[in-house]
């Protein structure tokens, strides 16, 4: 008996039954792939063979026990229980009548958990029937049986379906297929693949999206199949074929169904496919199957057999229309699935920051993880935003839930958070509005966050919190203590007041703040996973030794390291910052009244800061802004002025005044008297800006050191 090899075995078990009654047939197209006959039940008359459909009638039709051909006159060839050589006949009634009522044989039947084992149809052609020997080992063996084709069938579209992204179910294609099925195969899909109803502009153009094929080392009768890759770069191999509208390509692709590459509409298409360089074996040896999705044909498919093989047959038709359709259809899922995860990835994207900032006297690092790869947006999110007066606003919330809602309204709550630092409110007052937020955007949208101020020059925080795991300060000497803040209520709630705490935040000190997804999982309460955390961040700092912080980024992975392969049940943010403060050697601070005297007094003040700093090559540009900006501060102050002198990297001036009116840059005409001060600051200062205040504004600038 002639063995077929497939690239996976069904999951029923296949043997000899009694009473088998023969090869199944294909069932029509309209039904099921392939219908196979039940066995009949006992005492009841067996049913004849049937044959494919189109095929002649049961009475011309071969033995399904000897493979010889039956009575010419409608009646079986008389036996004796045994065929021509000798072997016995399969075990059924004496006297077998066909039915009276033939089934319908454009209905579906289920398929039976067994499939009998049938006899070849046809004998195996060439030189090796004659010589009584097998095929080469390694041979592909063709589908003789209907039963090989089912069993193929169901293992490749199970091959096609484990795919998830387009990529793996193309791949799943070709694999299945050769060298089961075909020898090689050509995949092309449309460039670019339609999305969902989205109704594409411009011409159809197909590219070569993957190929795979049989090893070949020789020519075979003058015939070469098309040089393929296994793996091929698709950057190198990709061919565009643009599709002529009422073009033979175009005539086939809208027909849908699969043709032999001999037939006149297959003949006039292929060449528009694939080139003319390139020639398929004839004598049925190529199938062409469009790919038709949901709502268009996204592409087409080229099977293709050597020419020392067996060609196709009809029956192969089908095989190729259902490995066709099913590869179309997740195809399709495929693309929705990506658009899917790219409007999430690009939403997630955009609610986080893209970069941290860089204030004065502290380094800032950050971490996000969401809780799967296949949902990449959550409600968990991070936060630096740079206040007056060099401060920094620290800031890290969780909104409840893993969907695209939880990412918007992380996103809002965000949005309010930075808006209500811009005007420089406390920590309860900030949280007190994103509670009115929340309540504002549902009544069942709750949230956690942390929103703590650092202020480098008095090396002081201020934490407010709303129901979130509390932070974590590693000293420089390495003990790691869990911050005692109030917990407070998470936002949303209503009706709670905040409260704030000022700690001290020495210089070389890290605080950490989190999401309670780095700290609580199925596996752990929050309370064990804080102490894990705290734990770790002490271990980690014995390693750098009592007098170095560690690396901020280095820490951050080992924070992550922490978590173990069941960890993972929540987003994760985490936000390190390194407080390196401000020297008060560094800091230079005066009041100055409101009078016409404050601007040449304050460039006196600024010279005699920059001499002890030993920056007297600067002081021309630092005495001519500072000049400018007081000016235009004592022209509309009525309490004093406040001047500040910041040595970092960089030289940094503020002043302050109780104008809450910001001032604009604006092009001055040559008549005006004034409006050149700010053009002058933007020209030499390195930045500048304007901050709006709960009691007035600050005017800052920086310029680099020489």
């Amino acid at each position: 008996m002639d063995s077929t090899r497939v690239t996976e075995h069904s999951n029923s078990h296949e043997g000899h039954q009694p009473g088998a009654a023969g090869p199944t047939a294909p069932a029509d197209p309209r039904g099921a792939l392939l219908h196979t006959p039940e066995p009949p039940l006992q005492g009841s008359p067996a049913l004849p063979a049937q044959g494919p459909l189109g095929s002649p009638a049961p009475s011309e039709a071969r033995c399904a026990a000897t493979g010889t051909p039956a009575g010419s006159h409608g009646t079986p060839a008389p036996s004796d229980g045994h065929g021509p050589a000798g072997t016995p006949a399969p075990a059924g009634p004496e006297h077998s009548q066909p039915s009276a009522t033939e089934p319908d044989p454009h209905r579906p039947r289920p398929v039976p958990e067994s499939i009998p084992a049938q006899p070849n149809t046809q004998a195996p052609v060439g030189p090796d029937r004659r010589k009584g020997q097998g095929p080469a080992p390694g041979t592909p063996m063709p589908m003789r049986r209907d039963g090989d084709r089912l069993r193929f069938v169901g293992a490749a579209t199970r091959r096609i379906a484990r795919g998830i992204d387009l990529d793996e179910i193309v791949m799943g294609l070709c694999r299945a297929t050769v060298p089961t099925y075909s020898d090689a195969i050509l995949v092309y899909l449309r460039d670019p693949l339609p999305v969902g109803d989205e109704r594409p502009t411009g011409p159809v153009v197909l590219r070569l999206r993957r190929t795979d094929r049989i090893p070949e080392d020789r020519e075979t009768e003058g015939f070469l199949l098309p040089a393929l890759q296994s793996e091929p770069d698709l950057g190198a191999t990709s061919e565009l074929c643009e599709v002529r509208p009422g073009g033979a390509l175009a005539e086939v692709l809208r027909g849908v169904r699969p043709v032999f590459a001999d037939a006149p509409a297959a003949r006039a298409a292929l060449p528009e496919l694939i080139g003319e360089e390139l020639t398929v074996p004839g004598g049925q040896r190529a199938i062409l199957a469009p790919l038709r999705g949901r709502r268009r044909v996204i592409g087409a498919a080229l099977f293709l057999r050597r020419p020392d093989r067996p060609a196709f047959e009809a029956d192969d038709l089908l095989v190729a229309a259902q490995l066709a359709t099913h590869s179309a259809l997740g195809i399709d899922k495929a693309v929705l699935y990506g658009r899917e995860a790219y409007i999430a990835d690009e939403l997630q994207r955009t609610m986080l920051p893209e970069t941290l900032p860089r204030p004065t006297g502290v380094r800032l690092a950050s971490r996000y993880l969401p809780a799967a790869e296949t949902a990449r947006v959550g409600g968990d999110w991070y936060d630096a935003i740079p206040l007056p007066g060099s401060r920094v606003a620290l800031v890290v919330g969780d909104v409840m839930g893993h969907s695209m809602t939880s990412a918007a309204i992380m996103g809002q709550l965000r949005t309010t958070a930075q808006t209500l630092a811009g005007l420089d409110l406390p920590p309860q007052e900030v949280l007190h509005h994103l509670d009115e937020q929340a309540q504002r955007l549902g009544t069942d949208r709750m949230a956690t966050c942390l929103y703590a101020v650092y202020d480098p020059v008095a090396h002081r925080i201020t934490i407010a919190n709303a129901g979130h795991p509390p932070p974590v300060l590693l000293h420089l000497g390495g003990r790691a203590e869990v911050l005692r803040v109030p917990p407070g209520a998470p936002i949303g709630v209503g009706g709670v007041d905040f409260e704030a705490v000022e700690l001290d935040a020495p210089a070389g000190a890290t605080l950490l703040l989190y999401t309670d997804g780095l700290v609580e999982s199925r596996l752990r309460d929050v309370w064990t996973g804080i102490e894990q955390l705290r734990e770790k961040l002490a271990a980690t700092a014995q390693l750098t030794g009592a007098d170095h912080s560690p690396p901020l980024e280095a820490l951050c992975d080992e924070v992550l390291d922490m978590l173990g392969p069941g960890d993972r049940d929540d987003d994760i943010a985490l936000l390190a910052a390194r407080f390196d403060g401000i020297a008060p050697s560094d800091v230079a601070v005066w009041h100055l009244d409101p009078e016409e005297t404050a601007p040449g007094k304050a460039r006196r003040l600024a010279r005699r800061a920059l001499s002890r700093w030993d920056m007297e090559d600067m002081s021309d540009s630092v005495e001519l802004l500072v000049s400018e900006v007081v000016t235009n501060a004592v022209r509309y102050a009525s309490r004093p002025v406040s001047l500040r002198l910041l040595r970092t990297d960089v030289l940094r001036c503020e002043v302050g005044d109780d104008v809450p009116q910001l001032p604009r840059l604006r092009q001055a005409r040559a008549t005006d008297e004034g409006g050149r001060g700010l053009y002058l600051v933007n020209k030499l200062a390195r930045r500048w800006g304007a901050t709006r205040l709960s009691t007035g504004k600050v005017v800052w600038f920086e310029l680099n050191r020489g």
